[in-house]
């Protein structure tokens, strides 16, 4: 085995390398959220002996159980805008040259170069009182005076559907690109109209396709805490506000970690789920 090692030193330093990433940077934090959520909050110390489970009945207080149900609402609601739109885009981006494709993607891309914080900011400007899309509106006549965009509901949809968009259109953009052409011709020649092929062929094929993006929209848009706190006001809370709070200003970590701990949980059924999906399309094709 040493042997072996000493033949391979590269692919030994990069074994070490990954499983000290997981272990240090992934799991030993995790554990330690896991540890801190069963603990007793300690004003002096933050957390301290005995262990409980407090934290995890706090989340059934109305109160916060009010901020975790609006919070899914407005995830889901985040959710299928996405879908909405990242669909026929990813399936229009499918369909185009390779030279079209590229310059699609890399167009899709490029407001990853600049830090979500910034871009945040910059949809504040736009959705502003005296911002870009209200004087525009004046100025074309729709308006006759500035509408209340900033502070609202809508305009926390808007930032995370601005956010997180391209986290939908990607995977459903490689379940696109795998669906064969000669499988739709097949329905076509059975006698199947486009809708019927849609509902029956594509749908089904491309199932792993969204539930990979609404596992990459839903749980992000209830943790973006940035967003509702500068587009939002103080109304329009998501679950990362709660977390945030409970950390930095409640000084509450073991109800902030035990909220942690149930957001992890929900993306890890969300992963069974994409996984099971894969399988049973698995199962079928064989």
């Amino acid at each position: 085995m040493m042997l072996s090692i000493k033949q391979q030193p590269f692919r030994a330093a990069v074994l070490v390398l990954v499983w000290g990433w997981l272990l240090f940077l992934v799991l030993a934090p995790n554990m330690l959220v896991v540890g801190a959520s069963v603990m007793t909050r300690d004003p002096s110390t933050f957390i301290a002996l005995p262990l409980n489970l407090d934290a995890y009945r706090q989340l059934f207080n109305p109160l916060y159980l009010e901020v975790f149900l609006h919070s899914l609402y407005m995830a889901a609601i985040t959710t299928l805008v996405c879908l909405l739109i990242g669909y026929p885009f990813a399936w229009a981006l499918s369909r185009v040259d390779k030279r079209q494709q590229m310059l699609l993607i890399f167009l899709l891309i490029v407001p990853f170069w600049t830090n979500s914080l910034v871009r945040t900011y910059a949809l504040k400007l736009i959705l502003a009182t005296n911002g870009l899309l209200n004087s525009a509106l004046i100025s074309l006549g729709v308006l006759d005076e500035p509408a209340q965009l900033l502070y609202t509901e809508g305009a926390v949809i808007v930032g995370l559907v601005y956010l997180l968009l391209p986290f939908m259109i990607l995977p459903l953009y490689s379940v696109f690109e795998d669906l064969r052409d000669d499988v739709l011709l097949a329905s076509h020649d059975l006698g199947a109209g486009r809708f019927a092929t849609f509902k029956n062929v594509i749908v089904p094929l491309t199932l792993p396709g969204v539930l990979a993006g609404v596992m990459l929209v839903l749980l992000p848009a209830m943790g973006l805490f940035f967003v509702p706190d500068i587009l939002g006001g103080s109304r329009n809370l998501l679950v990362g506000n709660v977390i945030k709070n409970q950390f930095l200003d409640a000084r509450n970590w073991p109800f902030g970690a035990a909220a942690s701990i149930v957001l992890t949980l929900t993306m890890a059924l969300l992963m069974f789920a994409h996984r099971l999906s894969k399988r049973r399309l698995g199962e079928e094709g064989a």
